[in-house]
């Protein structure tokens, strides 16, 4: 019955809270499986209202302004933005976008996934440096990455 139903009515149900748990996975699955057919428009709303399960879903899309609503969404959690940076299709205008997003990129684990991924702009990696020991970077970014922002900027600050 879901694969009849319109997409924003999918979106209804996977947030309704009294729907069954599987049903709900259901109704998403048939979401992200209609993203590549929808308008930047239709995008967006989803981006903006859908689980957060679609809307990291979102953070693969190549447009930035779809990226930002989705980091937006209330539902998104960091656990699907770290997995989302994690991956090694990652668009570099996601790395872009989350580095400078307000809440996103205070967030620790958001940062050392930034650290370690070279799509992150040096300049944006130098700050979130700054936020961890040598010794923890040392043991967490990858020694060609370190170096480069080291080598770039000196004074990665030690004392935290």
């Amino acid at each position: 019955m879901l694969r009849r139903l319109f997409t924003f009515d999918l979106m209804r149900v996977a947030l309704t809270p009294a729907v069954a748990a599987d049903v709900k996975r259901a109704a998403e699955e048939q979401i992200m499986n209609r993203v590549e057919s929808l308008s930047s428009g239709e995008k967006v709303s989803l981006a903006r209202r859908a689980s957060g399960r679609v809307a990291a879903a979102l953070l693969r899309d190549l447009e930035s302004r779809i990226v930002a609503t989705a980091l937006e969404n209330p539902h998104l959690t960091e656990a699907y933005v770290v997995t989302f940076l994690t991956k090694p299709d990652a668009s570099a205008s996601l790395f872009e976008v989350v580095g400078a997003h307000p809440k996103w990129s205070l967030r620790r684990e958001v940062q050392i996934a930034l650290l370690c991924s070279e799509n992150t702009p040096i300049e944006r990696a130098k700050e979130f440096a700054g936020n961890f020991s040598e010794q923890f970077l040392r043991e967490v970014v990858p020694e060609g990455r370190l170096s480069l922002i080291r080598g770039k900027f000196s004074g990665i600050s030690s004392s935290k």
